[in-house]
């Protein structure tokens, strides 16, 4: 009785990561996610998917990362009937992510009905904010480590990856077969997240690749962030931090809060985090002790580091603000939200400077600044960069390539086979060949749209 995987995501890519698992007629769908870059990737959310929503009998989230979690109003908009589990975590930050990602949507399409700039008339949102609350009735949280049964027939065990809040590998079981399907993995010495919990045995292996071709810096997020802070302090300039709202956000606070405690920036330098969605991620961190190492100490440190922002008019009078000022914005690639606003704002002068805190996917505004590039498109016009742009190579929530092969090594027996995905191709097949050498296992890069057993 065969089970077989159909790669509809996060396959050459780091974005969209969607894996049809397939059983006698019987269709669970892990992960749900977005896909986002390049044009041509983010057409992929406009075509439908190769089988109706309707006939979906099941959805396994990994975790809230849109890249992960952005379909799912979509999906069920398009006619999916059944439940999606995750866990406890995920669920309660769905509930802000996958709103907020209606909300922005909505924004953009109008913002770009007002200004003429869509080559779409109307400009139309994927999705809008009443679809994605329409979305969360479907969410089912299942706790951390306890069996579960997906479909009649189907167990799923989710374990902790770290990452980010909730995130979760998954063990799937289904016809005899164990399927493993890693998520996004954490890193063993990450600032807020516990190490990822060590993977069980597995027929077949699905790993991510996001950073399968790098190694991390020796150094901490500490000794790149404090220096380039100090700088753009001491000139009188503004920092804008394009971050995720989930996790990077409450990482790169953390670590401003530390290099605060030390003296090593001035404790007196002001730093907003202007993101609702971040907000209200962070008061999370306090009702999922579990998912994280933060003692009391550090969450008040973490809820105390930053003024938080809120309403659109608070962000706009952050504008009428001198430097020197630190502003932390959602989205980290800018791609949409209001880091764009604060970027068309203080790019053009050389006092300010841009910190890049994570993974740039290609094809992103996040992208164009850490290539270098003298002019980003936002709002349909292009902006002069001259302010100074720093990468940070330390703040990365993704195991790196060693790290990857570690966490697969402490496999007590050898799988089948290991799919390699989530990562753009250099780096999934530099992880491939890894795997296959060092190993000695046998590892496929799957295309988009392919079909596998397991």
């Amino acid at each position: 009785m065969s089970v077989n995987i159909t790669f509809l995501g996060g396959t050459g890519t780091v974005t969209g990561s969607k894996y049809l698992v397939e059983h006698q007629g019987q269709r669970l769908l892990v992960d749900c996610g977005l896909f986002q870059g390049y044009k041509q990737l983010r057409l992929r959310n406009w075509t439908p998917l190769p089988i109706p929503a309707a006939d979906i009998d099941a959805v396994l989230l990994t975790h809230a990362h849109l890249d992960h979690s952005g379909y799912l109003p979509l999906l069920i908009k398009q006619g999916y009937k059944g439940r999606v589990y995750a866990t406890p975590a995920t669920c309660d930050l769905c509930g802000i992510l996958l709103p907020d990602s209606g909300h922005i949507q909505e924004e953009d399409a109008a913002f770009a009905n007002r200004k003429g700039y869509s080559k779409h008339s109307p400009a139309l949102p994927l999705y809008d904010k009443h679809d994605a609350l329409v979305s969360l009735k479907a969410l089912h949280a299942q706790t951390v480590g306890k069996t579960f049964s997906p479909l009649p027939g189907w167990n799923a065990t989710f374990s902790f990856a770290g990452h980010i809040l909730g995130a979760a590998s998954i063990l799937l079981e289904v016809a005899g077969r164990r399927i493993l399907f890693s998520g996004d993995l954490g890193r063993p010495d990450d600032l807020l997240m516990n190490a990822p919990d060590l993977p069980p045995d597995a027929d077949t292996v699905l790993i991510e690749s996001t950073y399968g071709n790098r190694e991390h810096p020796k150094e901490d997020v500490l000794a790149e962030l404090g220096p380039a802070l100090k700088r753009v302090s001491a000139r009188g300039g503004v920092a804008v931090l394009p971050v995720f709202a989930v996790g990077r956000a409450q990482a790169v606070l953390y670590a401003i809060a530390q290099l605060k405690a030390s003296g090593e920036i001035p404790h007196s330098l002001p730093v907003f985090l202007d993101s609702p969605m971040a907000v209200h991620t962070t008061d999370l961190y306090q009702e999922h002790p579990d998912a994280h190492k933060l003692d009391d100490d550090g969450l008040r440190a973490l809820k105390h580091a930053a003024t938080m922002i809120e309403t659109p008019e608070q962000s706009k009078a952050l504008a009428k603000r001198h430097g020197p000022m630190v502003i932390l914005a959602a989205s980290g690639m800018a791609t949409g939200g209001r880091v764009l606003h604060h970027l068309e704002h203080y790019l053009p002068d050389h006092r300010n400077m841009v910190i890049l805190t994570g993974y740039q996917a290609p094809g992103t505004r996040g992208a164009t600044l850490a290539d270098g590039g003298t002019f980003v498109r936002m709002h349909g016009q292009d902006i002069e960069v001259k302010a100074e742009v720093v990468q940070l190579q330390s703040s990365s929530a993704h195991a790196d390539a060693t790290q990857l092969l570690k966490w697969l090594k402490h496999m007590k027996h050898a799988p089948g086979q290991v799919y390699v995905v989530h990562g753009e191709l250099e780096a999934a097949d530099v992880l491939r060949q890894r795997i296959e050498r060092e190993l000695k296992w046998r590892a496929v890069v799957p295309e988009h749209g392919s079909t596998w057993p397991t």
